[in-house]
């Protein structure tokens, strides 16, 4: 089950408007911003452990590092949301971070790596966008 070609169209609007949400919600703030920097590389590394863990056979270190991957997108990047303040480029990160969620889950569960490749796809444009913002956080601070 690949990710509906809805789902992509979001994450490239999102992508697009990143740095929108991402100045104004960490202007002032250069820490948030690394720290949300930290938690898009500990779930993609995460990921990078799992699809290495399943390759190799090793299925209870893959279901770990899927875990960790999963409680870093939802604990983490989602639970970090203003839904109140944030608009429409909260809520569309908040349902593309549970669609994540939901992808991790399935792949942990099937051992499908195609499931835990789609969710790097998903979470490393967004990385990407959220490092490029940071000249405009330091000025900003």
């Amino acid at each position: 089950m690949y990710a509906s070609p809805q789902a992509f169209r979001q994450m490239s609007r999102i992508t697009g408007m990143y740095t929108e949400i991402g100045v104004q919600g960490a202007a002032g703030d250069h820490s948030g911003h690394a720290l949300i920097s930290m938690l898009f590389e500990g779930a993609l590394a995460s990921l990078a452990q799992a699809r290495g863990a399943l390759a190799a056979g090793q299925l209870e270190l893959k279901a770990r590092a899927v875990a960790k991957a999963a409680r870093i997108v939802g604990e983490g990047l989602r639970a970090s949301l203003n839904l109140k303040d944030g608009g429409a480029i909260a809520s569309d990160l908040d349902s593309l971070y549970a669609y994540i969620e939901v992808r991790l889950t399935q792949g942990n569960l099937k051992n499908d790596d195609r499931a835990l490749d789609e969710c790097v796809r998903l979470l490393k444009p967004l990385s990407e966008a959220w490092a490029q913002i940071a000249p405009q956080v330091r000025q900003s601070s």
